[in-house]
């Protein structure tokens, strides 16, 4: 379950990359070399840059291409009591990929979150068709040359 536009929640819809175990356990970040990572995981990672697992959410109107990625209701709740502003993400559609993905990677820990949430806040103030058209133009130079990846 993610935390979509309004805060309203969403099952995400994606391929299987680490054992179903894992997430009968307390929500966790993913960490390099993360021994939850399936084999087929582990070979999926250009796969999980261009996001298309998530592409069936996207066609079902959770979210678009474009917007702050959609997190873990754990998550979102412990951040949102600790991290001041962190519901105003929410305020647009979560994407695909996004302006804090392009800028921060994936974040590994609560203070990484909050990095990637002034991204993400920088994203819902000046939402616009040349941002989203740079964004995009980042995440295909990534996909296509791991320029930039994180």
């Amino acid at each position: 379950m993610r935390v979509g536009q309004n805060g309203h929640p969403f099952r995400l819809w994606k391929f299987r990359s680490m054992r179903h175990q894992a997430q009968e356990s307390e929500a966790q970040f993913a960490q390099t070399n993360d021994a939850r990572i399936t084999g087929v995981g582990r070979l999926r990672t250009a796969l999980a840059r261009t996001s298309c697992r998530s592409c069936g959410n996207v066609l079902a109107g959770h979210m678009s291409l474009i917007g702050p990625r959609p997190e873990q209701l754990t998550f979102v709740d412990a951040f949102a009591t600790r991290i001041p502003a962190y519901t105003y993400r929410h305020l647009v559609r979560p994407g695909l990929t996004g302006w804090a993905q392009i800028q921060q990677g994936y974040a590994d820990s609560e203070e990484g979150a909050a990095v990637k949430l002034s991204y993400d806040l920088y994203y819902v103030a000046h939402y616009s068709m040349a941002l989203d058209l740079l964004i995009f133009y980042k995440t295909v130079r990534i996909v296509l040359n791991g320029f930039g990846a994180r």
